[in-house]
């Protein structure tokens, strides 16, 4: 294994060597940071996403660059740790900015670490791309998201368990913003389906505890039932390993339907635990396209021929070729131009095309996947291609607003009431 992990390197080296132009040709660098969790309870998950944006960085340098006011530029990441820890987050995104002077950032996973690193960007007017589901009730000027919107994964997963799967719920997930949220989506969805959520409970991130968890699941569904996992990071490999060990598992009649578990997470966990649950995404290693192909042997390729894909590595991957392809119809890499050109830009991502929609998110596939003995998943539903809406409508607090950056509005947020276009 190792040889041919080694053999793999060096032909990839190779071809690299082949495609790159020479450093001399480069007639200047342009700097983007990175800033993810390379240490702490998130790095599970993170350190994924941080090496597809240098494998998306690696490709567009490969194939020459940027090309900008005829000059063809090298992008130079600029790597920050944000340590599984919000303000770090804050304080890692004005050093990228303050003192390394990039003009984009890549960076977040979870919706607490978006959120410090908002103000931030948005008083230095900067740009952030953020690669991760989330709870959708965000409307920045300066801020992309390559994630899915509640209503491009919760919706179509919980539609279709409802139909398939049974109508007594179960909620459990981390103790931050995102869970929270969407969980409240998520029970409006399902109250006004006829169904029931039966109980609710959130644990701290990086707690590995959950034997209390487990046995709440129980006896709060003590026939079986729905369990929606929004649990986040290294948590989960307590949450599935003791859900094995109570015979909280499919064999019992338990469905697990997870929002943040991947194949990355499979993998660091063990198939054998999670065998049979599902998860929804807008991307799965095992989809059958050529693109997808050539992202996961290229990853592996740069990365180690026993890494997998996933998710939100392909959204991070995506979002980098979305901002470039941006930079270069904008003929400038500063943050002001970049933004302007952004809405309607389009990319063959591994999943399928995407384009930038007028709220600054993706228009993407939804899939509905079930872990297989080999850590993949087999895809079970594809729910197509969503338009991403922002401040879901099941909420009332929500009703009639949205997010519109070709709209001219007077209030910054640009959040505003209208009758059309305002789908859950």
């Amino acid at each position: 294994m190792r040889y041919l992990f080694l053999v793999t390197c060096l032909i990839f080296c190779l071809a690299c060597q082949e495609a790159v132009p020479p450093a001399r040709s480069f007639d200047g660098e342009v700097l983007v940071g990175l800033l993810h969790s390379r240490t702490g309870t998130l790095s599970i998950s993170e350190n994924t996403v941080a090496e597809a944006e240098l494998l998306a960085i690696s490709e567009i340098n490969m194939a020459g660059g940027l090309m900008i006011d005829n000059k063809r530029l090298r992008i130079v990441a600029v790597e920050e740790d944000g340590e599984s820890d919000w303000p770090t987050f804050a304080q890692k995104a004005e050093k990228l900015i303050d003192v390394s002077k990039v003009e984009v950032i890549f960076g977040g996973w979870s919706s607490s670490s978006r959120k410090a690193m908002l103000p931030v960007i948005e008083s230095r007017e900067h740009l952030l791309f953020y690669p991760l589901q989330y709870e959708g009730e965000e409307c920045s000027d300066y801020v992309f998201y390559a994630g899915a919107t509640p209503n491009q994964q919760a919706g179509p997963a919980i539609d279709w368990l409802l139909q398939n799967r049974g109508d007594r719920f179960f909620l459990v997930g981390s103790d931050y913003v995102y869970p929270h949220t969407v969980n409240r989506i998520i029970s409006r969805q399902v109250l006004r389906a006829g169904g029931t959520i039966v109980a609710e409970r959130y644990v701290p991130l990086g707690d590995q505890n959950l034997t209390e968890t487990v046995q709440a699941i129980k006896t709060a569904l003590p026939e079986g039932g729905v369990i929606i996992n929004t649990i986040n990071g290294d948590s989960n490999v307590a949450f599935f390993q003791e859900a094995s060990a109570l015979g909280v598992t499919p064999e019992h009649n338990y469905t697990v339907m997870s929002f943040s578990v991947s194949e990355e997470e499979v993998n660091a966990i063990g198939a054998h635990y999670l065998e049979g649950s599902l998860a929804t995404w807008n991307f799965f290693q095992a989809i059958e396209t050529p693109a997808s192909k050539s992202f996961t042997s290229n990853f592996k390729a740069m990365h180690g021929v026993h890494r997998v894909t996933n998710d939100p590595a392909e959204a991070a991957y995506t979002m980098v070729h979305l901002w470039a392809q941006a930079a270069a119809r904008a003929g400038s890499t500063s943050p002001d131009r970049v933004r302007e050109k952004l809405i309607g830009t389009t990319f063959d991502a591994p999943h399928g095309r995407v384009e930038v929609a007028k709220n600054h998110h993706l228009r993407k596939r939804a899939y509905i996947g079930e872990v297989q003995s080999d850590g993949q998943f087999s895809v079970v539903f594809d729910a197509g291609v969503i338009e991403p809406r922002t401040w879901s409508q099941l909420l009332p607090a929500n009703e009639g607003y949205r997010c519109d950056w070709t709209q001219s509005r007077p209030d910054a947020a640009r959040f505003y009431s209208d009758e059309q276009d305002v789908g859950p």
